[in-house]
């Protein structure tokens, strides 16, 4: 009789000592395999003791399944079990009998899975569902009748077609990598499920042992498919994988198979990684993961290959491309395996021949594996080769396949190899909650985003930036300056200043003329440039366009300059760019090529252009005559300066019959007039509120769009001689209703009613952050500086996001009785950059700013 309690108790101790085993920093990597196969073991012990006390008889078998069918138990995984009965006996078995084993299985501490088949039932169900099949392709027998087992081996193996199973699993995997975006450097992947992960080395047995070539990594290199080298590379990349999959279940304490923010730097110190002071803990650890998930990528592509030539022999003949390379359905293969290591010119050419020739789409296995056992080759010799200079060269300047010619080379290892700046940033984490990709994707994206402007399927993309790439002679220029623009992240220092450096030498060894060398140069030291002055600066002072012309210098850099900025804000993170950031850009390029052809603004003459512009469209509208001098009386030229013509014309035809009449005393009681549209520039609504105004204005504004769900975009804000506000905001909404006009009517009728209810301000919510935010919080900074005149200040704000943000810094503003003049929010993933310009009495003392500034902190921290 089997006491249930105290075999729970061993199982559990037992249990307990491996999780220690595996969570101890000090234990090898290659020992993990031991500890899966103990807790393997402790269960199939368990099973066996359980299944002798239900006293099951003889002919019937307990399988195991799965992954419990490798006879590598993970920390919390499921033991899948399969309860096999012959054809003839199905009926002698009792369902109570069953439940009460599975039941006990349970008690025990076992997260069992099971299932219940006769073996033609299995056969039934596996030549229906591949996933079925797969499953019971890695059973094992735990405990029951051997000749029964052995019965069912036989016949299952024999069923199988290992093509439809080939087919089937391959196209099952490219699905997987899909929903994974087909990149295994996601912030947080899944060690298992990730291209590069765990599954797709299970893939390539699953496919081996359905063929017949054996079911270990030793069998692949016996029977050809893999060589010992490769074999050796497999087994130490799959017991990283495995190890940081084991100590993700054991620190979460569940089946955790995601790197999750929370949990990667505890696994982080698992590894010993805690102690690094040049870099975040986890940065070390994700590196060291993504390098792995890049090397089983690469091998697993050399392997599926391989299986698939073996399964189903080419009948098409290879073509000849030169002496050095054939191409065979499709794909370039190496005429001998040592070609590159008897000429290591042909590595870069392998690239070059992808791009030039036509119905190529990838590198053969035996192509793929000469590269891979060829990277001692590619050395400080063969990075300073100039045959291999002009070779890179002419890749760049073809007139198709750049970036797939590129990524192709860093999936390979190549690029990495050839510039070996690039190298150091192969799988470097951004932890700024800005980038969502590792600085090698990041920079591989922005190419592909250059590449764009310049192909004319993609003009629908971006109009405006396709018309200026279109007139740009020398595309390879913004290329290179793309390549290299982030290229010194991570080392310390200004990684501009670092990149300007790289890419300088970069230039004189690929004989690049002065001239474009100096523009590459630039647009790497400058590419922060132009986002900051369009998202920070108030972009209708002349000196400001003044200062940003005579920083870029002519023409030719401004608009290489904005190309790579718009390429690199997209290349960022799908959350970041929006269109409002789009025609702040926009707008700067266009006034900075003015002033660079000697047009400076005259704010006298660009104000009445305006108003000229905005009468005509006020025409359209059937205005009264001279409806508009109500209003424009009170406005002054600031106003006029940072609206355009259509925002101009809008407000008056929404407002104008709404001004007091002059020398009228303002009535604070009065109700406010809010209108909505829908943006003009793209997404989200542009919001106008005219009323009279008060210190705390701006703050109930911010804490009614922050309760409704809405994120402001940007705030102009302007006090009208006659003492009414007239603010105009531009925001989007986190959520789309059926229709845009219940959105507008919810915002006119909501937010009016707000700023209607008297009483102090309401505290701002506890806004919620998310996962990441949380685990790589950034320390607020505060910067509080006057301009030049010296009569507003300027204030910039760094910080986390969350909801509720911009309300508590505008409580502050708002105790302390400042005027706010102009805010730019710009968010940017999870981190929030805004710039706030203001005045007020209080800024004139050091006390009273120090206090500002504190203040601010705390609404910032909290």
């Amino acid at each position: 009789m089997v006491d249930i309690p105290s075999l729970r108790d061993a199982y559990r101790a037992r249990k307990l000592a491996l999780f220690d085993q595996l969570r101890s920093a000090r234990a090898p990597t290659r020992s993990v395999h031991t500890a899966l196969r103990q807790l393997s073991a402790l269960a199939d012990e368990t099973l066996g003791a359980l299944w002798a006390e239900a006293g099951f008889a003889h002919a019937f078998a307990l399988v195991a399944v799965g992954g419990f069918g490798r006879g590598e138990l993970f920390p919390y995984s499921d033991v899948d079990v399969l309860l096999l009965l012959p054809d003839d006996h199905a009926a002698d078995i009792a369902p109570e009998r069953l439940e009460a084993f599975i039941g006990q299985c349970w008690d025990a501490g076992l997260e069992i899975g099971s299932s219940v088949r006769t073996v033609d039932e299995c056969l039934a169900e596996a030549s229906k569902d591949v996933t079925v099949q797969t499953s019971l392709l890695e059973s094992r027998l735990v405990v029951g009748d051997k000749r029964l087992y052995a019965g069912f081996r036989k016949r299952f193996l024999a069923a199988i077609d290992p093509q439809a199973f080939y087919a089937a699993k391959s196209q099952e995997m490219r699905h997987r990598h899909q929903k994974f975006d087909s990149t295994p450097y996601a912030l947080e992947p899944n060690c298992k499920e990730s291209p590069g992960g765990l599954r797709d080395l299970q893939t390539i047995l699953w496919m081996s042992k359905a063929a017949g070539f054996g079911n270990r990594w030793d069998d692949l290199a016996k029977s050809g498919l893999a060589t010992p080298f490769e074999v050796q590379q497999i087994k130490r990349n799959e017991a990283l994988l495995s190890l940081i999959r084991a100590r993700l279940h054991v620190i979460a304490n569940r089946r955790e198979d995601r790197l999750v923010f929370d949990l990667q730097t505890a696994v982080a110190a698992s590894f010993g990684y805690a102690g690094e002071s040049q870099r975040r803990a986890s940065e070390a650890l994700m590196r060291r993961y993504y390098w792995a998930a890049k090397a089983v990528s690469q091998l697993t592509q050399i392997l599926l290959l391989n299986i698939a030539e073996r399964l189903q022999p080419q009948a098409e003949e290879a073509t000849r491309i030169n002496d050095r390379f054939f191409e065979k359905a499709g794909l370039i293969e190496v005429a001998s395996d040592d070609l590159y290591l008897k000429d290591p010119h042909a590595i870069l050419e392998t690239f070059l021949l992808y791009q030039k020739t036509i119905g190529v789409n990838g590198l053969a296995p035996r192509t793929l594996r000469a590269l891979y056992n060829a990277r001692h080759v590619m050395d400080s010799k063969f990075r300073n080769d100039r045959v291999n200079h002009m070779t890179f060269m002419r890749m760049l300047l073809e007139p198709r396949g750049i970036t797939h010619a590129l990524r192709l080379m860093n999936q390979t290892s190549v690029l990495g190899r050839y510039l070996r700046v690039f190298r150091s940033i192969v799988g470097q984490m951004q932890h700024d909650l800005f980038h969502v990709y590792t600085v090698d994707q990041h920079i591989l994206m922005v190419l592909r985003n250059v590449r764009r402007f310049f192909i004319a399927e993609h003009a629908h993309e971006y109009p405006f930036c396709s018309q200026l790439a279109a007139g740009w002679d020398k595309p390879w220029i913004l290329y290179v300056a793309a390549l290299f623009h982030d290229i010194a992240k991570g080392r310390g220092g200004d990684h501009s200043e670092l990149g300007a450096r790289d890419v300088r030498r970069f230039c004189r060894q690929h004989e690049i003329e002065r001239e474009d060398s100096r523009l590459i140069e630039c647009l790497v030291a400058e590419h922060l440039v132009m986002s900051q002055v369009a998202q920070k600066q108030d972009l209708s002072d002349p000196e400001v366009i003044g200062a940003f012309a005579k920083r870029v210098g002519n023409e030719r850099y401004l608009t290489a300059l904005y190309l790579l900025t718009i390429a690199d804000i997209r290349g960022t993170s799908p959350r970041v760019w929006n269109a409002w950031k789009g025609k702040l850009l926009e707008d700067l390029y266009r006034s900075t090529l003015r002033a660079l052809g000697g047009r400076m603004p005259d704010p006298g003459a660009e104000v009445e252009a305006r108003k000229r512009d905005a009468l005509i469209q006020l025409a359209l509208y059937a205005q009264p005559f001279e409806a508009h001098k109500a209003l424009w009386e009170t406005l002054d030229v600031g106003y006029f300066m940072r609206h355009d013509a259509s925002e101009i014309a809008w407000h008056t035809k929404q407002l104008s019959r709404h001004v007091p009449p002059r020398g009228i005393p303002v009535d604070p009681h009065a109700p406010a007039l809010v209108r909505a549209r829908l943006s003009p520039v793209g997404e989200g609504l542009q919001v106008v509120v005219y009323t009279p105004d008060q210190p705390d204005l701006f703050a109930r504004i911010c804490g009614y769009f922050d309760q409704a769900s809405f994120s402001i975009l940007d705030a102009k804000v302007h006090t009208a001689s006659n003492g009414y506000a007239l603010d105009t905001f531009q925001v989007v909404a986190t959520f789309i209703p059926e229709h845009y006009r219940d959105l507008i009517s919810m915002v006119e009728t909501g937010l009016a009613k707000t700023l209607g209810e008297a009483g102090p301000l309401p505290p701002p919510s506890k806004g919620r952050v998310s996962r990441r935010v949380r685990s790589f919080p950034i320390k607020p900074r505060i910067s509080l500086l006057p301009d030049e005149k010296a009569q507003r200040w300027l204030l910039n704000i760094s910080a986390s996001d969350r909801t509720g943000l911009l309300y508590s810094v505008a409580r502050v503003l708002a105790r302390h009785h400042l005027n706010l003049q102009l805010a730019k929010v710009t968010t940017l993933g999870e981190r929030v950059e805004d710039t706030f310009l203001i005045s007020g009495p209080e800024l004139q003392g050091q006390r009273a700013q120090l206090a500002i500034e504190t203040e601010l902190l705390e609404a910032l921290a909290a």
